[in-house]
């Protein structure tokens, strides 16, 4: 019996401590990382530690001990102030003028042969080709000889003129405008594209901020040099701060309609999701269905969004989760005006 004792001693210990962490999580969106940057790397950790609450509250829940009552007042907390880890109901609506739009980090189309299969590059052109986008917004793009994207209007942006690598918006409607964001010593950037769909116009955000270089393949917050890790860890969250200031800044100049996509490198728990979101619709809370797991990890992480203008109505939204293509999952909504 004494032992018994010993053991849920332990474990309350444990979930005391993994539940006062995520209640100070539930600040990190209304704090900068340029503050305390290490309490930003708790962002990346929110779905875990609301998956790891979870758990303690059915553990209590079947020995009927009133333990259980911590976690599910910290899991209520989140309920009303944090966005949720889990959709329970979706919504789908097709409608004939829905404008589809997909974003996909692909991962340079494999060019550095991160998958064995040699045809993964002609893989994900049949998969847009298939899914059949309206606009098409990717990050770690790269200007392949094989590339085919069976979309009439294009803009790509490379760090440089030799350079290959970079991000792209392709549209089935004319680009009549079209500009960069050029983040500062940074590989990541921003760019947009003004789109005209019958006689509206649309500005389409392509983000990709700074990354963190979290291996998909591996645990890597356990490596022996971890004073380095949280350097890195600690210098990529201030960029992203600085680059999501920058987005900010521009978007105050464009005044009608409004879609801001792509990888932002961190979760939904973050300081720079809060901003960016501000005043938005996110496509996956209006009409997703799941986790939204966008990036291929051991743990839930919804890291790749769209977000539109409050005026916009978003009937479907999908996370491909079985298109193993790269490290992230395509993403795609339906929405109009």
């Amino acid at each position: 019996m004494k032992k018994y004792s010993l053991v849920n001693k332990l474990m309350f210990f444990i979930n005391s401590v993994f539940a006062a962490v995520l209640l100070l999580s539930y600040v990190l969106p209304f704090l900068s990382p340029k503050t305390i940057p290490a309490l930003a790397i708790f962002s990346l950790f929110v779905p875990l530690l609301v998956i790891l609450n979870i758990a303690f509250f059915i553990y209590w829940l079947l020995k009927l001990h009133k333990n259980a009552l911590l976690s599910l007042l910290i899991l209520a907390v989140g309920y009303f102030i944090s966005p949720p880890l889990i959709k329970f109901s979706n919504k789908e609506l097709i409608l004939n003028n829905d404008l589809k739009v997909m974003s996909y980090n692909v991962r340079l189309f494999n060019h550095y042969k991160h998958l064995e299969d040699s045809t993964t590059e002609q893989k994900i052109y049949d998969f847009i080709d298939n899914e059949d986008p309206d606009v098409l917004v990717m990050q770690e793009f790269y200007r392949s000889k094989s590339l085919d994207i069976n979309l009439p209007y294009k803009y790509i942006k490379t760090k440089s003129k030799a350079n290959k690598f970079g991000l792209a918006i392709y549209s089935r409607y004319p680009i009549i405008n079209s500009g960069s964001l050029n983040f500062k010593n940074s590989a990541n950037n921003t760019i947009f594209t003004d789109i005209l769909k019958n006689k509206d116009t649309i500005r389409v955000y392509n983000v990709h901020l700074e990354s963190l270089k979290i291996n998909p393949e591996k645990v890597n917050f356990g490596e022996k040099d971890s004073e380095r890790l949280f350097k890195r860890l600690s210098n990529g969250f201030k960029k992203q701060v600085s680059q999501a200031e920058l987005i900010l800044q521009h978007e105050t100049l464009w005044k009608g309609k409004k879609i801001v996509c792509g990888d932002f490198n961190n979760t939904a728990y973050s300081w720079v999701y809060n901003k960016l979101s501000k005043n938005k619709k996110d496509a996956f809370l209006d009409a997703g269905i799941g986790l939204g797991k966008s990036f291929r990890y051991i743990y839930p992480m919804r890291i790749d969004f769209i977000f539109t203008d409050n005026k916009a109505t978003i009937n479907y939204y999908k996370t491909y989760s079985d298109i193993k293509l790269s490290d992230h999952y395509p993403i795609m909504t339906r929405l109009h005006w």
